[in-house]
């Protein structure tokens, strides 16, 4: 997740906030170990150092860090010269118990998510052919976990939806919830999913995707994470990465690997601190979670960029990736490791300017929106290595019952869902000349 620049603080999002010495009504009405969201007056310095020190800094704006944290952390960040203020809450109010395999109002655990890759590889056998990637961190210490799942969905004809770069369509891959915590990006795979295996035949736009495009997705990439996530139920736990301790046991929601900083492409920058929220592992693709998703990228797109980071994509270069997260309604666009544009910037930026059309996001660089630099992500990996337009979504405010990390479960279907269809048709309708658009 990355926070936005333009925030906007609303009497509507949590009723009238009155302050009272740092905190608010609403604050204080929380229990003293409830997280919720901290506005911390801070400089851009300043809120890179509360990152590294360990504080779950989950978006920022000019001169001022939004932190994630109880009554404790608030009292932590007094005691270095902060001033944080309560900003908003994290759990939503959500009373209702979600029944089955789900949480929070019915947000799908992950035995739910593979019952449904496999139920519909089943329903739709001429469109779907489900894939195991690899093992969670977990699994490959025999303790539990998952595989790595993904579908591949299309109308198939020989060569289609095999793992192999000289396949005939061209592809777009979608990714969810490598942050486990970021809860409403599993739901859009799925529904997006739902919305190409059903509608092939009945739906215009469906059809024609599917007829000429793979589209592959993987809708829970870190399952370690999301396990510990709904663990929590009705009160999710803040779980972002996985769940490797070898590193560290840093107790409660800190261990782990961030997975979005372990990709082997320009690896390296970002933390070395077992216990932040940002650790980026002992090594490159340190983490059998990262290795299974590459292993797929390289798997079916071809390399079609140079090595160097000013080498451009070639304007026939095919391929399009989209990793969802949450939250700051955003469209970031590589480089994220260094504040340079990247060579193939006007055609990203005009790619995801059609995105906007639909969602309305910020499209821009990390430096436009989110503010601060990473390393070892995702996008820059499918981007940098492979040569594809990838980009990363950040869905929802930083505030408000559909904002956070934590949204209401009503919320995908009424925001996320509808506003972000329209983006995710135009990638796969894109994928055979993205840099032509």
């Amino acid at each position: 997740m990355a926070g936005k620049f333009s925030i906007r603080l609303t009497l509507s999002v949590v009723g009238v906030l009155v302050a009272l010495g740092g905190t608010t009504t609403a604050a204080a009405a929380a229990a003293p170990d409830d997280p919720v969201s901290w506005r911390v007056p801070a400089t851009p310095a300043e809120a890179a150092s509360l990152a590294h020190a360990g504080f779950d800094v989950a978006g920022t704006s000019p001169g001022v860090a939004y932190v994630i944290g109880n009554q404790a952390v608030a009292g932590q960040l007094r005691d270095r010269g902060y001033a944080p203020e309560f900003f908003d809450t994290v759990y939503k109010g959500v009373t209702t118990r979600a029944a089955g395999d789900t949480f929070y109002g019915g947000y799908r655990t992950v035995p739910a998510q593979e019952a449904h890759l496999a139920k519909v590889a089943a329903a739709h056998p001429e469109l779907a052919t489900e894939y195991t990637l690899g093992q969670s961190w977990l699994k490959t210490q025999g303790n539990g976990g998952h595989d790595i799942n993904a579908i591949c969905l299309t109308k198939k004809q020989d060569g289609d939806c095999t793992l192999s770069t000289k396949s005939p369509k061209p592809k777009f891959v979608l990714m969810a919830q490598i942050h486990a915590r970021e809860i409403s990006t599993g739901e859009v795979a799925w529904r997006w999913i739902d919305y190409l295996a059903d509608g092939y035949g009945s739906d215009a736009t469906a059809t024609s995707i599917l007829d000429t495009t793979e589209v592959w997705v993987v809708p829970i990439s870190n399952p370690d994470g999301v396990d510990i996530v709904a663990s929590g139920g009705n009160s999710p736990k803040l779980q972002r990465k996985n769940a490797d301790t070898a590193n560290g046991n840093c107790g409660g929601t800190n261990n782990g690997i961030d997975l979005n900083r372990n990709s082997t492409f320009r690896w390296g920058a970002d933390s070395n601190s077992p216990c932040a929220e940002t650790y980026q592992g002992p090594e490159a693709g340190s983490e059998p979670e990262v290795q299974a998703l590459e292993k797929l990228f390289r798997s079916i797109y071809p390399e079609q960029r140079g090595s160097g980071d000013n080498d451009p994509a070639p304007d026939t270069a095919r391929g399009t990736m989209i990793t969802l997260h949450s939250y700051g309604n955003d469209i970031i666009v590589p480089w994220g490791f260094t504040s340079d544009p990247a060579p193939n910037d006007a055609a990203l930026r005009k790619l995801g300017a059609k995105f906007s059309d639909s969602n309305g996001y910020l499209v821009g660089t990390n430096t436009e929106t989110v503010g601060y630099s990473t390393s070892g992500t995702t996008d820059d990996f499918t981007y940098g290595a492979l040569g594809v337009e990838s980009f990363t979504f950040e869905m929802g405010g930083q505030s408000g019952s559909c904002g956070g990390f934590l949204p209401r479960y009503s919320c995908v279907d009424s925001t996320f869902w509808p506003k972000n269809k329209g983006a995710l048709i135009t990638a796969a309708q894109s994928a055979a000349a993205p840099y032509q658009q």
